[in-house]
């Protein structure tokens, strides 16, 4: 489920976040789900409890998980929690768009992407509500 590279640059705690973030996002994690213990979790990838408490409490500050005290850490109903981590992608998405627009990449080519996107996120939402995707 959650991976480390430990050949990757960038800290573990930030690693952990990008993991959990794609289980969410791809909604193999579902709302309200508790997500493994600190305790758990960092035996499972052998590093320090201290670097999973921070990655929890960074993915808590974006609003994708909450705590409750003495019963765990949860995934947060999206998108109602995620205002921080949303602004940080409106950022990061208009800057993008702005630099594959000077590399003259096609407005409808942007466009059909992002339409792809959505249409691949519709089967999922269905099962979700409960409807068969097809």
């Amino acid at each position: 489920m959650i991976q480390l590279n430990y050949r990757d640059s960038r800290p573990y705690y930030q690693q952990i976040m990008e993991n959990i973030r794609q289980l969410i996002v791809s909604q193999v994690m579902k709302p309200d789900e508790k997500l493994p213990s600190v305790r758990d979790l960092a035996a499972s990838l052998a590093i320090n409890p201290n670097t999973i408490q921070r990655a929890y409490r960074e993915l808590e500050i974006e609003g994708y998980v909450y705590s409750l005290s003495g019963k765990g850490t949860f995934v947060s109903p999206l998108p109602e929690g995620a205002m921080v981590r949303q602004r940080e992608l409106l950022k990061t998405f208009e800057e993008t768009a702005q630099e594959l627009l000077y590399l003259k990449v096609p407005m409808a080519e942007l466009k059909d992407k992002l339409v792809q996107i959505e249409e691949q996120q519709k089967p999922q939402m269905m099962i979700d509500k409960g409807g068969n995707a097809e």
